[in-house]
This record gives structure tokens, C-alpha cells and sequence, in this order.
């Protein structure tokens, strides 16, 4: 991996963790969960995106959450 080691992110899963993420690894596991359990049947991408971030979330410890870099590079 290039770069600081981190966990590689998509730039779609970084926007979901953007916008669902209240500051802790945890946090965002329950709001992604919450988020999850709404979805239609029809929102499969965005069920494969969200079950991808929970799946890395599973995968990291806290202090790997606290240095992710979010920099949308668009």
C-alpha cells in the first residue's frame, strides 16, 4: 500500500463515512446500521456501500478510525 498504511477507502465509502460518521468508530458502526435497516429493496448499491464501510469498520481498531484520511480527492 502507498501512503500512510491506512485502510484503503473508496471515495464513495469516505462520503458515506462523511455524512453518517458522529466521530467514532463505533458511532458510525451504529448509524450505518440504522442507516442499513431503511433502505429499500431497490437500494442495493447503497446496501453494498454501506456493508463494505461496516465490513472495514469490523476491520479497524479505533485509533486506525481516528487517523483515516477523509480528504475527498476529487
Amino acid at each position: 500500500r502507498e501512503g500512510d498504511g491506512m485502510m484503503d477507502l473508496t471515495i464513495d465509502e469516505k462520503m458515506l463515512i462523511l455524512l453518517y460518521s458522529p466521530g467514532t468508530r463505533m458511532g458510525l458502526y451504529g448509524a450505518l446500521q440504522q442507516m442499513k435497516e431503511q433502505l429499500e429493496e431497490d437500494e442495493t448499491e447503497l446496501l453494498d456501500l454501506t456493508n463494505s464501510v461496516l465490513q472495514k469498520l469490523s476491520d479497524m481498531d479505533d485509533e486506525v478510525f481516528e487517523k483515516l484520511s477523509l480528504s475527498l480527492d476529487l
